[in-house]
């Protein structure tokens, strides 16, 4: 009886918490499929509208590829390394959490203009400001932060023990990293990776600030939508969320059959 007193709210809040997430998918489905079906299939046949999503997926994928290279190596030495300033590290890591994501547009606008301080260096032969290098520089500065502590957790994860049998029995670090620490933790980085890629498409203040052409997805349905309205803007938002759906379903199912083989 006291477990079911204890139960019966809990349950009432999730199913509250399901519903205010679900609901707003729902109904963007219900009302699009259901009142404007024709609307759906224009959008869908406008080029602007499939440009702009396959440049959010492209983007955000060479985004979550550069989190992967770049922030591996670091979430190992984070999992694994003592050092002095550590703890400060990890902290600079996660800002781009709590910075709000029209400032951390301007910040970047400011290093990687054509006249800033990264912009200008490279301004001959790449270009960041309204160009696709800047949509993916904004997009991996909101996006690491979930990839990098989902990787170090991931390392953590691991016996270190493992890591000494394999020093032991003659492997150098590097080979150690691949055969062993790299395999034991894969599940915890792909995971990282979707989280990335998830956070990165979703992008529009930070990408907006340095490169607003190419228009990504976000950015074109928030023009849409001050321009012209919900009716305007809806179609090409329940295309988007229905790719990002299709593809996060497929990455996360991927990433838990990666991680039963590995268990």
């Amino acid at each position: 009886m006291k477990d079911i007193r204890l139960t019966a709210p809990f349950v009432l809040l999730a199913i509250i918490l399901v519903l205010f997430v679900g609901a707003p998918i729902a109904n963007i489905y219900g009302v699009q499929l259901l009142q404007d079906f024709s609307g759906l299939v224009k959008a869908a046949t406008d080029p602007a509208v499939y440009q702009s999503i396959w440049l959010s997926v492209y983007a955000s994928a060479l985004a979550a590829f550069a989190a992967f290279f770049f922030g591996t190596p670091l979430a190992y030495i984070l999992a694994r390394k003592d050092f002095p300033g550590k703890n400060l590290v990890a902290r600079i890591i996660d800002l781009p959490m709590v910075i709000p994501h029209i400032a951390a547009g301007i910040m970047l606008y400011g290093i990687f203009n054509r006249s800033g301080m990264v912009g200008g260096l490279v301004n001959n032969f790449l270009l960041f400001e309204d160009a696709l290098p800047g949509i993916v520089v904004a997009m991996l500065f909101v996006s690491l932060p979930f990839y990098v502590n989902s990787a170090r957790e991931g390392f953590e994860s691991v016996d270190p023990r493992l890591e000494h049998v394999s020093r032991t029995l003659g492997q150098t670090p590097w080979r150690t990293f691949f055969k062993v620490s790299f395999p034991l933790a894969s599940s915890h980085l792909l995971t990282g990776a979707i989280l990335s890629w998830a956070r990165g498409i979703s992008e529009y203040a930070a990408v907006a600030i340095i490169a607003y052409y190419p228009k990504t997805a976000p950015v074109l349905i928030r023009d849409r939508f001050t321009s012209y309205g919900l009716t305007s803007s809806r179609p090409a938002t329940l295309l988007l969320v229905t790719i990002c759906l299709i593809t996060f379903i497929l990455l996360w199912s991927f990433a838990k059959s990666n991680e039963s083989h590995w268990r």
